[in-house]
């Protein structure tokens, strides 16, 4: 897939510098993708009720749902790659890290569709300037990561099971999607020594949008719980991350 990359968003990537991360409400986040060719995001959110139960849970939950893609960025070019399974250290997931993950993988139809795109080309042309010291013109590879998190009142539902973290890739990305039935989930970024607070906020509305320099900051997000214990809850983010090959 190819597309032509707008100008850059000198003001989000002003703040990422600055402070190691930026929060995106809704209207900035797609006055940046929009650009790029965001459209049709009613379809592609629809596709988050789709989603196969994550049973690597090593905390025995089953309130996480997820589908997992890759692909390559070069330039303008996006590549999907084969699948592959999703594998973290345990030195950046204590929890569920050290072993090879196998997910469902991303739909043919979602892994293409202009949302994604758009997003997947923002992402890494806004990470290609964030970058400098990034050899050139090697690859960004790219992980995409379709999370459900359901929440109910007898078991903790938690949106990074692991706590406050880092990836260990370069960029990461979260799109809010869709909050039903849902409070709590508050983000926080703190400084390297997992103490000192730099930030905090909730993503709410479709496409309000965390952007974190993993190298920088350690970010985590709170329980969620339902609003009304009768009704079903859920909450939907897509996270995008990069590390350059």
């Amino acid at each position: 897939m190819t597309s032509a990359r707008p100008a850059p968003a000198p003001t989000i990537e002003n703040q990422v510098r600055k402070d190691g991360f930026a929060f995106l409400p809704a209207r900035l986040a797609r006055d940046w993708l929009e650009p790029y060719g965001l459209k049709d995001w009613q379809t592609f959110a629809s596709s988050w009720d789709d989603l196969g139960m994550d049973l690597y849970m090593a905390d025995g939950g089953r309130y996480r749902r997820r589908r997992y893609g890759t692909f390559s960025i070069t330039g303008d070019h996006i590549a999907r790659k084969e699948h592959q399974p999703h594998y973290q250290s345990r030195d950046y997931n204590l929890l569920n890290g050290g072993v090879e993950r196998w997910f469902s993988p991303i739909t043919d139809e979602m892994g293409q569709h202009p949302a994604l795109t758009a997003i997947l080309q923002a992402a890494s042309s806004m990470a290609d300037h964030l970058s400098p010291e990034r050899p050139q013109p090697a690859p960004w590879h790219v992980e995409v990561h379709q999370f459900r998190i359901e929440a109910a009142t007898d078991a903790d539902a938690l949106p990074t099971p692991e706590g406050m973290h880092r990836d260990g890739v370069d960029w990461v990305f979260v799109f809010m999607v869709n909050r039903s039935n849902i409070r709590e989930g508050v983000t926080s970024i703190h400084a390297l020594d997992q103490q000192t607070i730099l930030g905090s906020f909730t993503l709410t509305d479709p496409l309000d949008t965390a952007i974190v320099d993993d190298h920088r900051v350690y970010h985590g997000v709170t329980a969620v719980e339902p609003e009304d214990p009768a009704r079903p809850a859920h909450r939907d983010v897509l996270v995008v991350t990069l590390r350059y090959e």
